[in-house]
């Protein structure tokens, strides 16, 4: 995640030309730093749901993270812990799709989520491989990475951990975590580079050749 905290503040230091419109300028065209990207990701969502878990609602001992990824472990029941007058952080298990979206609590549901949300991401995959702009490459690998780090939770618990509750006054919007905003912010990408940027893809691709 440093690496692209370090490609975006030099990529907006070095002027508005061709290739610094962009930050990432070339992601597209190196798969292994997609690959560390998307792993960087997975890291940090499921990093913050160990340490929700393990240390703000776990009444016992806290396990190592290492412990925690390779265990599944009772499910904790609802807390929540109020930071400020608009946050709290809770422990919400979601047997939905983001933002709580199809809450049930079908036997057969955390199956046909994550057979779903594998197809997606493999949908994605093909996408991927067909990218041509860094914008859209980093868009779907927020996608991707947002998936999978759900699919983790849903494979161990059945249900995918929630965490992050903002609300205003006792209007609340559904509970999510860094996953659903990385799957937000990807989406979010995607959507500037329809409306804005993809008509000049093909042609910056073929200058860079």
């Amino acid at each position: 995640m440093g690496w692209v905290v370090y490609q975006l503040i030099t990529g907006l230091q070095n002027g508005s030309g061709q290739n610094n419109l962009w930050p990432m300028h070339g992601l597209h065209k190196k798969p292994l730093i997609m690959a560390f990207v998307c792993f960087d990701l997975i890291l940090i969502d499921q990093i913050t749901k160990w340490a929700v878990t393990e240390f703000l609602f776990n009444q016992g001992q806290p396990r190592f993270i290492w412990e925690w990824l390779t265990s599944a472990g009772a499910r904790t029941p609802f807390q929540s812990i109020e930071i400020t007058s608009f946050l709290n952080i809770v422990m919400v298990w979601n047997q939905g799709v983001s933002f709580g979206l199809f809450n049930h609590d079908s036997p057969y549901g955390a199956y046909m989520l994550i057979a779903l949300s594998l197809t997606i991401t493999g949908a994605f995959i093909w996408w991927l491989r067909q990218s041509t702009h860094p914008m859209q490459t980093m868009g779907i690998l927020l996608v991707i990475s947002g998936a999978i780090g759900n699919v983790l939770d849903r494979i161990r618990f059945g249900a995918v951990i929630d965490f992050i509750d903002i609300h205003i006054g006792t209007n609340h919007w559904p509970a999510f975590n860094a996953a659903d905003s990385f799957i937000c912010i990807g989406v979010a990408l995607l959507l500037i580079h329809t409306l804005w940027f993809e008509d000049n893809s093909s042609e910056t691709e073929k200058d860079n050749i």
